[in-house]
C-alpha cells in the first residue's frame, strides 16, 4: 500500500495543509560535515557519515527521486547497510516498504520493539484524532528490535535509543555520538520554539507532551546539548528554543503557534535543486 499511501498524502495533505504555516522541511544538502538530508516534499530523511560508514535515519516516502537526490550528496544507496527508523508512518518508511523500488533491500532496519507491533498487525495506526486507520505497512528487510535506553555500536558510531511515545506508541529518537538527536515526529518548530508535534496525527497527545518533557529532563541531567534534527521543520542547536513550548501542541487549526516563514505549499519542492544542495551548509533555526 506504500505507493498508494504516498500518492494519497501528496495530494490530500498538500490540499489540507496549504497555507497553514505548518511544514518547513530542509532542502537537500548538508547540515555539517557529518549529517546530510534529502527533502521529499514535506519530509526529510537523514544520513550520518563517519569514516567509511553512512547510516540512514528514516526512509521517507515511496519517492521516485530519492536515488537522484542522494547522488547530489555523493551517497550511493548501495552503501547504506543500516537504517534507523523513528516510527512506521508512510513518510518515514516508504523507501523500505515491500512495493518500493528496493534501493535498500539488503539494509538492516532498526526499529523499536513497541513500534514493530504496527508492522505485525498487532495494533493499527490511527490518525485524525483516531478517526482514520492507516493501511498496515509491509517490510521484508531484516529487523533489529530496540528498547528504551539501548545503546548500539555500528562501525564505531554510538547510537542511543530513547522511547518517546505519543505520536505513535513506539516512537524512538536517536542520539548519535552524543552530538546529534534525530527526533522524527516528536518535535515541531514554530517561529518561537519547539512544540509537541501535530496534534491531529498523534495516538495520544497527553502522552506525547509527557514524553517530550521526560526527554528534556534526561538530556539536561547528563549535560547533553545536541543538535535537534526534526523530520519536518529543520534543526537547531539551541536547547531552550527546542523545548520552549514542550507542554503545548502544534495544531493545524490554530495559527498562533505557526511560522509565517513556512512555505505556502511545502509539497512544492521546485526550489530543491542540485545547485542549491552544493551551495553551503543548511541553516538552523532559533539561533
Amino acid at each position: 500500500m506504500s505507493k498508494k499511501a504516498t500518492e494519497f498524502q501528496r495530494k490530500a495533505m498538500s490540499w489540507m495543509y496549504r497555507g497553514k504555516e505548518i511544514f518547513k522541511p530542509l532542502n537537500t544538502g548538508w547540515i555539517d560535515e557529518n549529517v546530510a538530508c534529502v527533502r521529499e516534499w514535506v519530509a526529510n530523511i537523514f544520513f550520518y557519515r563517519k569514516g567509511d560508514t553512512t547510516i540512514m535515519v528514516d526512509a521517507g516516502y515511496n519517492y521516485d527521486r530519492l536515488a537522484e537526490k542522494m547522488s547530489w550528496l555523493g551517497i550511493d544507496p548501495k552503501s547504506i547497510h543500516h537504517i534507523l527508523i523513528t516510527h512506521q508512518d508512510t513518510d518515514h518508511v516508504g523507501a523500505v516498504e515491500a512495493d518500493s523500488p528496493g534501493l535498500f533491500r539488503n539494509a538492516k532496519l532498526y526499529i523499536g520493539e513497541i513500534e514493530n507491533r504496527y508492522l505485525t498487525g498487532e495494533v493499527r495506526r490511527k490518525v485524525i484524532y483516531h478517526l482514520y486507520k492507516l493501511p498496515q505497512v509491509t517490510i521484508n528487510n531484516e529487523k533489529v528490535l530496540l528498547h528504551d535506553g539501548q545503546v548500539l555500536d555500528i562501525d564505531g558510531v554510538r547510537i542511543e535509543c530513547f522511547l518517546v511515545p505519543g505520536h505513535t506508541w513506539g516512537h524512538m529518537v536517536y542520539l548519535i555520538d552524543d552530538k546529534y538527536l534525530f527526533t522524527g515526529d516528536t518535535l515541531w518548530f514554530g517561529a518561537d520554539g519547539g512544540y509537541s508535534f501535530i496534534s491531529s496525527l498523534a495516538e495520544d497527545n497527553k502522552l506525547a507532551v509527557k514524553s517530550l518533557a521526560l526527554l528534556e529532563k534526561k538530556l539536561r541531567k547528563r549535560g547533553l546539548h545536541p543538535l535537534f534534527i526534526t523530520g519536518h521543520t529543520g534543526w537547531t542547536d539551541n536547547m531552550e528554543f527546542a523545548f520552549a513550548h514542550k507542554n503545548e501542541l502544534c495544531s493545524p487549526f490554530k495559527k498562533r503557534a505557526h511560522d509565517p516563514n513556512a512555505l505556502y505549499d511545502a509539497y512544492d519542492e521546485s526550489d530543491d535543486t542540485e545547485e542549491n544542495s552544493k551551495s553551503g551548509y543548511l541553516k538552523g533555526v532559533g539561533r
